[in-house]
């Protein structure tokens, strides 16, 4: 595994690949992210993965300090898939000139954690947009817990990039039914606890909750009953009629976003 930091040594190494596969991060990797290079390692000839906090996609400086780092124990983990390259931009090596304010996305990007995060997906989709530019990749690959992230991507991506396939990726789950995610790390075992109980009331009543939007209100009162902090939203989305062209077949997921204490986490089921 190459360890590379600057863009213009990356692309020297990168030159004549013609399948790169691509799987950008922000570090503390876990299950999730490793499910997504080994779909890479599989479909690519090359596999690159990018470790890059990318302060303009917080809006809150204290919930970028806080984000978990820990770039030994990334490597250790990476190492040991074996994948080719492991890229380590600094900032000034993504925003040479600063962030793109152009950037226009389908109205979805202000609903669901859009409307909680302002400019949220603007940012992400700058940094994506920087690394493709950078690296060329063939495909780019996404999980879908984050599935908004997902599918404002892709619309935007696509019609620009032709040559660059987003690949949507299974969510991967701890035994207890979390969603895995960096910032898991920042739970305690009791957290840990009340998370696994809000995917379990989820699962659980499924079937109730897109049958009746009105039960709903009771999934969301039986879940701040646990110890959730707030929730900012729960809601039934048919993701097959948001962004044209649409679908013909109905895709319902149950799209949620909570608090517990400081930690903010999302999940779909």
């Amino acid at each position: 595994m190459k360890i590379i930091k600057t863009k213009n040594k990356l692309q020297k190494v990168i030159k004549n690949e013609k399948k790169i596969g691509f799987v950008p991060t922000m570090g503390g990797i876990h299950w999730g992210h490793l499910s997504l290079i080994k779909r890479s390692i599989k479909e690519c000839d090359k596999t690159i993965v990018s470790i890059f906090v990318n302060k303009s996609q917080f809006n809150k400086t204290n919930d970028f300090n806080k984000y978990p780092r820990n770039l030994k124990k990334d490597i250790k983990w990476l190492k040991k898939l074996k994948i080719d390259m492991l890229y380590l931009p600094s900032e000034k090596e993504i925003y040479p000139k600063g962030s793109n304010k152009n950037i226009k996305l389908h109205k979805f990007a202000k609903t669901l954690c859009g409307k909680y995060r302002p400019g949220h997906f603007n940012a992400v989709v700058d940094v994506v947009e920087r690394f493709i530019k950078i690296i060329k990749p063939s495909r780019i690959y996404f999980g879908e817990k984050d599935i908004q992230q997902l599918m404002l991507v892709e619309n935007y991506i696509f019609p620009i990039y032709k040559n660059v396939t987003v690949v949507e990726c299974k969510t991967i789950r701890e035994k207890n039914g979390i969603a895995l995610s960096s910032r898991n790390l920042l739970l305690n075992k009791k957290q840990k606890k009340i998370a696994s109980k809000v995917y379990k009331i989820i699962k659980t009543n499924k079937k109730k909750i897109l049958r009746s939007s009105k039960f709903l209100k009771i999934i969301k009162n039986n879940i701040l009953n646990i110890g959730v902090k707030e929730i900012e939203y729960l809601k039934v989305v048919n993701i097959n009629k948001i962004i044209r062209p649409f679908k013909k077949k109905i895709r319902n997921k149950i799209l949620l976003s909570y608090y517990l204490e400081q930690t903010r986490l999302i999940d779909n089921v």
